[in-house]
């Protein structure tokens, strides 16, 4: 008997005692990899099925084994998606199998040579109108990396999805290029390694190590911000690696020109190449993200359920995903799916209530923006320079915050509701078209 038929044999045993959907649930994509001196090895697709099938259901599994195969002594569950390794293990034979082989376990360690984190990848990246720009110049880098959109600048609040896109550069770049050195980091690493090798007298040490690589991408910019030394050496690696052609990629949580106590000079290199915003996802990019989840992880959850995590979480993606591994797990221990009311309150600490801003607070930050006079925005004006803040505080009011128009306008000098939703309606449809007024809106957001 080969390992398929006795795993086949053993599953038809299980079934019969226990439901469909816990069948289907644990026992799905499970195989026998080997047998070794009387230990049954079973692949499982995930920590969570190998922990449940461990707890619930080992003596259950145990007992089917031996009664098809009296020496099996034990079990050992291995977490596996090497689908190549399932078909090699189907046509040996239970008895007299090789021992010695190893297990076919992903490796999914960070190199510390490159320190990519190898999860992050395109075949993960979930591509969507909120980031299908930054994805198509992120594949236009990988062809002709140092040659075109160089720098890469991506910037955008945490959670959309700039540290996965920037590694799966480097992961993609390092695989079609293994000859290409490359490296990611973090501004803040950047500045302790710089710090140490001054304390170290190594400076030297520290310029050779940043201008070996082919490929830098440095993750979380702003954090240079009043590091007037780091700034300069970064100055000067930038400059040498711009000029041999060496890719070089940056992220940060706002545009290069709203980065506070920056130098000018490295502003203005940021701005040399190509700058791309990666903005919240939009609903049908959040089921996205979430069904793409669900399928990597082998489980199920009703398009209802995933239509309400997706209305009810709409700015981090990386929030979205850690309610969803709460639903998974709570589904998983109690075998059935939680209803919507269960999932409320699943998931009420991950949903972030609207935050109160006085609207007098927020006619002080625009203006302060603009540079315009708050009193301005309340006179019956028709300034140019007046008139556009005028119209983003009504758009702002109404979009982020769900303030009636006619409240919006009474507040505002006591203007007519209509003219708050032409203002509301004018700014919608510039910024579909205007990339400068995007960012601006993106950065007043970031301060509000």
């Amino acid at each position: 008997m080969n390992t398929k038929q006795l795993w086949e044999s053993v599953l038809t045993d299980i079934e019969l005692g226990v439901s469909k959907a816990s069948f289907n649930t644990w026992f799905k994509d499970t195989y026998v990899i080997k047998e070794d001196g009387g230990v049954v090895f079973v692949g499982v697709p995930n920590e969570f099925v190998k922990s449940w099938l461990s707890e619930k259901y080992h003596k259950t599994i145990l007992k089917s084994l031996r009664n098809i195969v009296q020496t099996a002594r034990s079990v050992e569950y291995v977490v596996t998606k090497n689908k190549a390794s399932k078909k090699e293990g189907e046509g040996q034979n239970i008895v007299n199998i090789e021992t010695g082989n190893k297990l076919p376990l992903n490796n999914l360690y960070i190199n510390k040579e490159d320190n990519l984190n190898p999860r992050y990848t395109f075949a993960s990246f979930v591509v969507g109108p909120f980031n299908e720009l930054a994805h198509a110049a992120a594949q236009a880098i990988i062809k002709n990396p140092g040659t075109v959109y160089n720098p890469f600048f991506l910037y955008g609040k945490t959670g959309h999805g700039k540290t996965h896109l920037i590694q799966a550069v480097g992961n993609e770049i390092k695989k079609n290029r293994p000859n290409l050195k490359v490296f990611y980091l973090t501004s803040e690493k950047f500045v302790i390694d710089y710090l140490n090798s001054v304390q170290n007298n190594r400076a030297n040490v520290f310029k050779e190590k940043y201008r070996k690589y082919d490929v830098l991408i440095m993750d979380d910019i702003q954090f240079l911000s009043n590091k007037e030394k780091t700034q300069e050496e970064l100055f000067h690696l930038f400059n040498t690696l711009y000029e041999n052609n060496k890719q070089i990629v940056f992220s940060s949580d706002m545009h290069p020109n709203y980065l506070t106590n920056m130098e000018d000079r490295l502003k203005s290199r940021f701005n040399a190449g190509m700058i791309v915003d990666i903005p919240a996802p939009d609903h049908e990019s959040r089921v996205a993200i979430l069904k793409t989840k669900i399928a990597q992880e082998n489980f199920y959850l009703s398009d209802e359920t995933i239509d309400f995590l997706a209305s009810s979480m709409d700015t981090n993606i990386r929030e979205l995903e850690g309610a969803l591994n709460t639903i998974m797990c709570q589904s998983r221990i109690r075998e059935k799916e939680p209803t919507i009311l269960e999932i409320k309150n699943l998931i009420r600490n991950n949903i972030r209530s609207k935050k109160i801003v006085p609207i007098k607070n927020i006619v002080k930050i625009i203006t302060d923006f603009y540079n315009i006079d708050e009193g301005a925005i309340y006179e019956k004006t028709r300034k140019k320079d007046v008139v556009k803040p005028r119209q983003i505080i009504m758009y702002i009011l109404r979009e982020d915050f769900s303030i009636p128009y006619p409240t919006i306008g009474q507040k505002l000098g006591g203007r007519d509701h209509t003219t708050v939703i032409h203002s509301y309606e004018k700014i919608k449809r510039d910024l579909k078209t205007d990339s400068f007024l995007s960012q601006e809106i993106n950065q007043i957001r970031s301060m509000i």
